[in-house]
């Protein structure tokens, strides 16, 4: 049965509701804090499920790569899709970097900033090859 998410516009709390299709529209749906009929209909969020190889073509578009040598923000706001996109945490200093890159900040100045960067020797989750 599907999820309906619901607000109650009189006690304002938000709540969900278990019907089938079929009582979906004909069903009077009630707050369960406060007993009101006074509710609207709330959409959720959704998720777009992508094939790895999906992602993998968005990323590997020529004309996202253009400047990036010159540009730190657009370096960072890249890396930060391409994270997003492979759905994977990559840590605290990963996110670090780009936050110094998409506030103006060049590779060469976060190198000097954080001297350990790198210093797994190149193992997952390393950044030594990515300046």
């Amino acid at each position: 049965m599907p999820n309906y998410q619901y607000r109650c516009l009189n006690c304002r709390k938000r709540f969900e509701i278990f019907m089938t299709y079929r009582e979906y529209g004909t069903h009077l749906v009630q707050c369960p804090y406060c007993k009101s009929d006074q509710v609207e209909r709330r959409i959720g969020r959704i998720r777009v499920a992508k094939s790895e190889e999906s992602r993998l073509e968005n990323l590997a578009d020529p004309s996202a790569l253009e400047g990036l040598e010159d540009d730190p923000k657009a370096l960072g706001r890249m890396m930060r899709r391409m994270s997003n996109e492979m759905g994977e945490d990559m840590g605290p200093e990963f996110n670090e970097v780009i936050d110094r890159l998409e506030a103006g900040q060049n590779p060469e100045d976060i190198e000097k900033a954080i001297p350990a960067l790198g210093e797994n020797g190149g193992a997952p989750g390393s950044m030594e090859d990515d300046f």
